[in-house]
């Protein structure tokens, strides 16, 4: 392979998972028909350009002559290639027009056209896949939008202090997107850091896809299936074009990403077309086909409409969660749900738990809302410094915020309240087991859930293996 020679890494492991994890992605590679070494020393290197340390130009021409090899074109975004995108250079829909020859054969699937045109003509084609309204699926979330308005940009703020481990969320966005026993877009872990004398012993993370700004799984993918939905920067993967190389897997460097073996245990005439087709009518809904790759969508059929305009700004997650530790919304929104938690969450705590009949909170609660007016210093009743303690008493400070993995730079759109686990944190059991869940499927099946990672997850550390 000749990007070997000038691969800028070392013997040692690059994945931000550790070694273990590494060997697994390579083993896994080794199951594809295509080439192995390819796809390792691309993840690599994508992860070298999200921490800034390789260039997107670098990145993009060391590994031309090897992707040409190996699928046959290679028109992976470039900056020149957006730019000839956002141009509305009518000779850029190439993919529309070599499309229109297969017409009628009904032994061709669209998937296969894309696989054996190579992945220059995905790219080229990709608003072949849009509707009118949204032709051009973007390349890069955070270069929507302009002036003082960055853009609609769904993500989270997940509250690891308050969720209670009850895994209400892995059933509901199993139930959802109908997904496999072991297909767990939402994964929940307890942990413990033996060298971390924590005062609440066992600790949590949450870990649903990080819907990142510069995702490294797009970066290595040969078709663009994996892409960046311009309208809302949902990192997503377009079922139809997806050839299953399980590079973006490899190239993830929190490990959310699934291949579906089999067929799935759902069929898809169970499943309604709106809960499959976006707002362009690209299938990026729902579980995976046999054959390709699937993740955490932060649900975008619901941001679309096409479960009522009630649903857009929620995901079944969050609204499955008891605590309410899971806030979904636009985090370029001061007013959004996330970012209101973020501001004050001894306030959204409060206003998640607390009892109705509770009237000290509940004036506390009012007052930090506005909702009434606060007493002056020296009169009777409740100052707003005195209520906002009060709150903070009630549901306690959040003195920790992080990204996961943000030395990655790949900049994760979930903010986390709560301890990031160490590099010696390891994998524990939780108060309820996956085994013990199920959901039952639109085609009366019952679908029983399953830890598939925790015999790989047990044996490392967020240095190594625990997410």
């Amino acid at each position: 392979m000749n990007a070997d020679d000038e691969s800028n890494g070392t013997d040692d492991s690059f994945h931000p998972l550790g070694e273990e994890w590494e060997r697994e992605l390579e083993e896994s590679l080794e199951e594809t028909e295509y080439d192995v070494e390819l796809g390792m020393e691309m993840a690599r290197d994508a992860m070298a350009v999200t921490k800034g340390t390789l260039s997107e130009a670098e990145f993009h021409e060391r590994y031309h002559e090897d992707v040409m090899e190996e699928f046959g074109q290679d028109d992976r975004p470039t900056e020149a290639a957006l730019a000839e995108m956002e141009s509305g250079d009518e000779d850029s829909g190439g993919l529309a027009k070599a499309l229109e020859a297969f017409d009628g054969d009904g032994d061709v699937d669209r998937r296969e056209v894309i696989k054996k045109m190579g992945a220059g003509a995905a790219f080229l084609g990709l608003g072949a896949w849009s509707t009118a309204d949204d032709p051009e699926p973007s390349v890069d979330a955070g270069t929507q939008g302009g002036g003082d308005d960055e853009g609609l940009q769904w993500g989270m703020a997940l509250d690891l202090e308050t969720c209670d481990g009850c895994l209400s969320c892995v059933e509901a966005c199993a139930d959802e997107n109908q997904l496999d026993s072991g297909v767990n877009w939402m994964y929940v872990l307890d942990w413990e850091d033996p060298n971390e004398q924590l005062e609440t012993g066992a600790q949590r993370l949450i870990r649903p896809c990080q819907h990142c700004t510069d995702a490294p799984c797009e970066k290595v993918c040969p078709t663009t299936a994996r892409h960046t939905r311009q309208s809302d920067g949902l990192v997503l993967t377009d079922y139809a074009i997806c050839i299953g190389c399980r590079y973006c897997q490899v190239a993830c460097p929190y490990g959310v990403n699934y291949f579906q073996w089999m067929e799935p245990e759902v069929p898809e005439d169970a499943i309604d077309d709106q809960h499959i087709y976006d707002e362009r009518d690209r299938p990026v809904d729902s579980r995976a086909p046999r054959g390709v790759m699937s993740k955490c969508t932060f649900c975008p059929t619901r941001q679309d409409g096409h479960e009522g305009e009630e649903m857009v700004g929620s995901t079944a997650c969050e609204d499955a969660c008891p605590p309410e530790a899971i806030q979904f919304g636009d985090m370029n929104d001061p007013e959004s749900p996330p970012r209101q938690y973020l501001d004050n969450p001894a306030l959204a705590r409060a206003r998640a738990v607390a009892a109705d009949d509770d009237d000290d909170i509940q004036e506390a609660i009012d007052i930090v809302d506005g909702e009434t007016e606060p007493a002056e210093e020296g009169d009777d009743g409740m100052t707003e410094a005195e209520a906002q303690a009060l709150i903070e008493d009630f549901g306690g400070e959040a003195d920790s915020t992080f990204k996961l993995l943000e030395e990655m730079g790949t900049n994760p759109n979930i903010i986390y309240i709560g301890n990031e686990p160490g590099a010696n944190a390891q994998q524990v059991e939780g108060p309820i087991q996956y085994d013990e869940l199920s959901y039952l499927s639109n085609d009366d099946d019952t679908i029983r859930l399953a830890d598939a990672r925790k015999n790989v997850t047990e044996e490392g550390t967020v240095g190594g293996d625990l997410l």
